[in-house]
């Protein structure tokens, strides 16, 4: 490789910097991060779903997800209660408030999409599954 700015490490950071930036900027508003919309989203989809189980979906390890858990705890967005079947375990449900939050934060996620899709020169829909692909850690083989 002859330059920084031809591999594929470097152009997917600062991808990743300039999306997050955006995405910050766009859900500042709301008064939430874009890590925090990806957990109430989960929630929106499987609310009620275990603190571990939503670490593995978001693919953060449990003190990444217990800190976001108890800013959104905070900010009156999630609620934790023990499961009935095992106490050790608690589940995360969405509030009243971060339901009214879903819609508003959905609709400039989508501006984000829409916006990320402008500057690639059009909608792609089979970039979601490529992305995917790349972020599948089991499909990296080693020795290529």
């Amino acid at each position: 490789m002859e330059r920084i700015e031809d591999c594929i490490s470097f152009l997917v950071g600062k991808v990743g910097q300039q999306v997050t930036r955006r995405a910050r900027e766009l859900l500042a508003p709301y008064g939430i991060t874009p890590v925090q919309y990806a957990v109430l989203k989960v929630l929106s989809e499987s609310d009620g779903i275990s603190g571990a189980d939503l670490g593995a979906r978001m693919v953060l390890d449990s003190a990444s997800i217990t800190g976001v858990v108890d800013r959104l705890e905070s900010l009156g967005l999630v609620e934790r209660r023990a499961d009935s079947g095992d106490r050790r375990v608690h589940r995360i449900f969405a509030t009243q408030k971060s339901r009214a939050l879903q819609a508003p934060a959905d609709a400039v996620m989508d501006r984000l999409n829409a916006e990320a899709y402008s500057i690639l020169g059009g909608e792609d829909p089979d970039l979601p599954r490529r992305l995917r692909l790349l972020g599948d850690q089991k499909n990296w083989t080693h020795g290529v």
